[in-house]
């Protein structure tokens, strides 16, 4: 009897091994993907887009048939104070809105990507917590 007992004793600690082991690296890949956080660098929220217009003016070739829009101009839109702004940019600094908006969605898919394995760290530290001890 005594030999089942070992047996028993030998698989629930392999499986407390394996719970251990994948806390410690959910909580691993947790602790990268915060350090991932802190080298983002800048980050700027919207969009840019290329576009062309039509200036007003009567003798402009912009109201000709056909016309000949002004541009294209870069052109930044984001939100300030909940109001949609649009603001053109010179070609330097679409540049490097482009590299601060990528910044921005970098940095939003970390943090849904902490969540996932925070959620993962908890699970498994609160399973750690609730086993009975000497099981």
């Amino acid at each position: 009897m005594d030999h089942l007992d070992d047996a028993t004793d030998k698989d629930e600690s392999v499986a407390g091994q394996t719970a251990a082991s994948r806390l410690a690296k959910s909580r691993a890949r947790y602790d990268k993907l915060a350090a991932e956080v802190a080298d983002v660098g800048i980050i700027a929220a919207g969009s840019l887009a290329l576009r062309s217009h039509r200036c007003g003016r009567t003798n402009c070739a912009c109201t000709a048939d056909p016309p000949r829009l002004h541009g294209p101009y870069w052109h930044l839109t984001t939100k300030v104070a909940g109001k949609t702004v649009n603001r053109r940019l010179s070609e330097t600094e679409a540049l490097a809105y482009r590299e601060w908006i990528d910044n921005d969605r970098r940095l939003r898919a970390l943090i849904e990507e902490l969540r996932r394995v925070g959620q993962e760290v908890i699970e498994l530290t609160l399973s750690e917590q609730t086993r009975p001890s000497g099981v």
